[in-house]
């Protein structure tokens, strides 16, 4: 299966299903399915955001001590690749070029620059318990 390494706290926000497009500087062409791994390092400072740590706290974790970290814990299945066409900081609002709007919470818990990806996340499972694995840059094979 292919898999994606991703810093905490965004892999446990999509894992909880709270984060639906995953954004990066690059697009891919894979659709189907995909691991979502919690690299080994935490962005403690986002989780010291008020949309992030509440929802966060929704699901019972009150401190970044808490986030998996050198495991995969979520399944999904990408979708969609959006190229961002415009981003409305000040709204909170980003467009994509599929004619999506990405906006709320959603919208905070990425990075819709211009000319960014947003991979767009379906059926997403959540794992029991987390798998350790080690991660890698770009997407790469994750072996159960």
């Amino acid at each position: 299966m292919k898999a994606i390494t991703i810093k905490q706290p965004w892999a446990t926000l999509i894992a909880l299903g709270e984060k639906k497009f995953e954004t990066r500087s690059w697009q891919t062409k894979h659709r189907g399915p995909l691991a979502i791994h919690a690299g080994q390092s935490v962005d403690k400072g986002a989780c010291e955001d008020i949309e992030i740590k509440l929802a966060l706290k929704k699901h019972g974790i009150t401190s970044y001590k808490e986030l998996p970290t050198g495991s995969v814990v979520a399944t999904a299945v990408i979708v969609e690749c959006h190229k961002v066409i415009k981003d409305w900081c000040e709204f909170g609002v980003a467009e994509t070029d599929k004619g999506s709007k990405i906006e709320g919470d959603e919208y905070w818990f990425g990075y819709y620059d211009e000319d960014c990806f947003a991979w767009e996340l379906a059926d997403v499972q959540a794992l029991g318990e987390p798998v350790p694995a080690k991660g890698q840059l770009s997407l790469w094979n994750w072996e159960q």
